[in-house]
Order: C-alpha cells, then structure tokens, then sequence
C-alpha cells in the first residue's frame, strides 16, 4: 500500500504557509503525512525533508506546491528529484505545473518531457535565489548610503577603575 505525502517549505520564519497548506489538503493528504521546514532552500540539509525522504517508500507519492519549494539550487533539484523518483521509486506532482507529475507518460517521451520541465523550472528557481541575493545586497546598501544602521546599538563601554 502506497501513501501520499506533502513537502512545504518558506525561506523563513515570517513567510506564510498556508497556501501551500491549503493546496496539500485539498489533494486530502493526511496531516501526519506533512512535512514542513522554515528555512534557506539553498541546499537539502533541512530537518524535515531529511525526515519525509527516509518514510518514502516505492510506489509513494509526493506533492508539492512549486519546484522552488524543494529548493533553490539547480545541481541539488536535479540529484534531489533522480534520488527521490530513480533511487526511492515514488511520484511527485508538482500542483502548479501540471508537466512535472511523473505519474504521468512512463515511457521515454513522458520522461523525457518531465525531465525537461524539471530542468527549466530548477534554473529559474536558482536564478530567482540569485535575483533575491542581489535585491537583497541593493537595499542594504542604498539603506547604509542613507546612513542606516544595522545591528544592535553600541554598549558604552565599562569605566576603566
């Protein structure tokens, strides 16, 4: 008997899940079978999804939202997606992009496109990750030009006796 699990990743502690949620329920996955991180999705090292990767099983089925939510690295997506459907032997589905779901088309043709896609979909998450990086190092510095400060206020330092 195969199950049904679901991924969900935010880059951080401020950033919403519940459209992820939402997406994961209405495909009736079991709330036990969930698994979320908070953190950066440059690499694979996340609790959670070490976590979800040793319960899989073959024939098992996991869902996720978009291709950005397994991560930002387009080397890592690409070895991440061949241990999961060659090594482990389960199907993903990708709720946002109809093409990456290898349920779909087993033969060379299926596979081929779905490899495709992946590849497409895994640069332009690495490239969006790049693209937040330099945004990112361009507000930090038009706010330290503008005389911001960053970090904690200096301690006076002790009276020396």
């Amino acid at each position: 008997m195969s199950n049904i699990y679901g991924y969900i990743h935010v880059s951080t502690r401020e950033q919403n899940e519940n459209p992820q949620l939402i997406a994961l329920r209405e495909m009736s996955v079991p709330e036990k079978n969930i698994f979320m991180d908070k953190q950066s999705g440059k690499d694979f090292n996340r609790p959670q999804y070490k976590k979800l990767v040793k319960k899989l099983k073959p024939g098992d089925l996991l869902y996720i939202k978009s291709i950005d939510r397994l991560g930002r690295n387009y080397e890592e997506i690409q070895n991440q997606w061949r241990v999961l459907t060659k090594d482990k032997g389960i199907d993903i589905v990708g709720l946002d992009m109809p093409l990456l779901d290898t349920r779909r088309g087993k033969d060379l043709m299926g596979t081929f496109l779905s490899d495709i896609v992946l590849q497409v979909l895994s640069f332009v998450a690495e490239n969006e990750r790049s693209n937040i990086r330099q945004r990112q190092a361009e507000g930090i510095a038009a706010a330290k030009a503008k005389g911001i400060r960053f970090g904690r206020p200096p301690l006076p330092l002790p009276k020396s006796r």
